[in-house]
């Protein structure tokens, strides 16, 4: 039972039809039997009225709903309501940790003053025509030279699927050159080389122009811009790929980590394969987490802007001016046109696996998603891969799938991403560590490879501080180097994918 007012209550683990007693003595008949992560009703519901879970309005009922019955995508949905817009009234500023006070993590200062976790070189394809050369270039690196590079974490290939059959200047177009300059630039790089086909639209020289990429700054030369047309074909492109990166592997290795302040921590949260707990125990307690390294001076960044549908008024209000709270509205309304433009809404969210862990509603999924947000100011809104230069809680315009959304975040500075999940997910992401919390003490232990923090104890009585705490420690350990499980297995080369919003062409 989530909050006083509530209609529903959330089923821990699997409930028989029984009738339970609260400490107070208060008596809930159930009356089918509910899944793990399901909701039952603590009162009957009529037809039309509004269901309440977190105090908020998850959907209307769509029949009438017994005392005790099974509340889910059988009896109730979405429908528009009037959202409260407040803005500021609740940018309450969390009280700062003195100086002498500051935490410390090992990471790579870089020139700019911004610091990696990790220590990359980039291999990025301009084109899809150009991926696989990239990959080539890569592999050769890892399997043959890298070895002899022991402070280098990899040489990883920045693919995709985009490049050409673009608009020029468009949208679309600015987009993708902002991530793939977001990713060269990154703090967990070192440096890069860029690797186009010759004829695309999206040419290594035109990024170059467009964002600025005019030197690396670590070794303070321009970067290698490589045509697979102009050297003479792939194995050319390659050999020229392979002795270009080799030029940077002797600077890369003699980087060491240094001790620095948490301040540098841009944290990226992130929730996917969700489930009926997500927003009660991994979520809240990864909000305590980025508190927490709001109150040292870092950053903290959500994005899934649809999966703040139906919660939004609740950042709003967190704003700490009306034109930031705007800027989310403005979002918000661009979605709806959005997804309309192409002849879906955004409640076709939550998806089947969701639903399944418990989740009815895009608002009730909503809910629970902004709690990753935590407490703090909402102190910036963010274009997708857009550079994140505001410390403090921020949001960045995503789309709710996992890697376009993590892709963004990255682009736009996130050293370390922590990713909440009910269902199972196996979400790896270079060049930044992916750190697993499981909502659920059964997906821990069935997927204990994969997952690095159980958040289930919530259920079983820890606080969600506690366990907010607890990851804290593990965001501050992996940023100082330790392997997180996703790492460990080897996850996150292909997991880059960044947004397309145009028409292929």
């Amino acid at each position: 039972m989530l909050r006083e007012g509530d209609d529903v209550a959330v089923a821990r683990g699997p409930l028989p039809p029984m009738t339970l007693v609260t400490d107070d003595g208060a008596r809930f008949p159930v009356i089918e039997a509910i899944s793990q992560g399901h909701k039952f009703a603590l009162r009957a519901v009529a037809k039309g009225l509004p269901v309440r879970k977190y105090g908020q309005v998850i959907g209307f009922a769509t029949q009438d709903i017994p005392m005790g019955g099974h509340v889910h995508v059988h009896n109730i949905a979405v429908r528009d309501f009037e959202r409260d817009y407040r803005f500021t009234e609740d940018a309450k500023p969390l009280d700062p940790y003195p100086p002498e006070q500051m935490r410390t993590f090992m990471g790579y200062e870089r020139p700019d003053g911004r610091v990696g976790t990790r220590n990359y070189i980039l291999v990025v394809s301009t084109v899809n025509c150009s991926a696989s050369v990239s990959a080539f270039i890569s592999r050769r690196i890892n399997e043959d030279v890298l070895a002899a590079y022991p402070n280098v974490d990899g040489v990883l290939a920045i693919t995709h699927m985009a490049g050409c059959g673009m608009i020029v200047g468009g949208e679309d177009y600015a987009q993708l050159q902002r991530t793939l300059a977001g990713f060269a630039r990154h703090a967990n790089v070192f440096g890069y080389i860029l690797i186009g086909l010759g004829c695309e639209m999206n040419r290594p020289a035109d990024i170059v122009e467009a964002e600025g990429l005019l030197q690396i700054e670590t070794v303070q030369q321009p970067p290698k811009l490589l045509s697979i047309q102009a050297e003479g074909g792939v194995r050319k492109t390659v050999d020229a790929g392979v002795r270009a990166v080799e030029e940077l592997l002797p600077y890369a290795n003699e980087c060491r980590r240094t001790e620095q302040p948490l301040s540098k921590l841009v944290l990226g949260a992130q929730c996917g394969g969700s489930d009926g707990h997500s927003g009660i125990t991994a979520n809240p307690a990864l909000g305590v987490c980025g508190d927490e390294i709001v109150r040292y001076g870092g950053t903290h960044c959500i994005g899934e802007t649809p999966e703040m549908y139906g919660g939004e008024h609740l950042l709003t209000a967190r704003a700490i001016r009306e034109d930031v709270g705007r800027k989310l509205i403005e979002r918000i309304k661009w979605w709806e046109q959005y997804t309309a433009m192409h002849g879906g809404t955004i409640d076709n969210n939550p998806s089947p696996g969701n639903k399944d862990g418990g989740l009815s509603t895009i608002y009730e999924k909503s809910l629970g998603a902004i709690s990753k947000g935590g407490t703090a100011p909402l102190s910036a809104v963010y274009r997708y891969a857009e550079r994140m230069t505001e410390p403090g809680f921020v949001v960045m315009d995503t789309p709710g799938y996992d890697p376009p959304s993590v892709t963004g975040i990255v682009a736009g500075g996130a050293n370390v991403v922590v990713f909440t999940t009910g269902r199972g997910s196996v979400f790896g992401f270079k060049p930044t560590p992916s750190i697993k919390v499981a909502t659920n003490t059964r997906l821990y232990e069935h997927m204990q490879d994969d997952m690095d923090i159980n958040a289930g104890v919530v259920l079983e009585g820890e606080s969600v501080r506690s366990v907010g705490m607890t990851i804290l420690e593990e965001v501050i350990a992996v940023a100082s180097g330790k392997r997180t499980k996703s790492e460990l297995a080897g996850l996150g080369d292909l997991e880059f994918n960044p947004w397309t919003l145009g028409p292929t062409l």
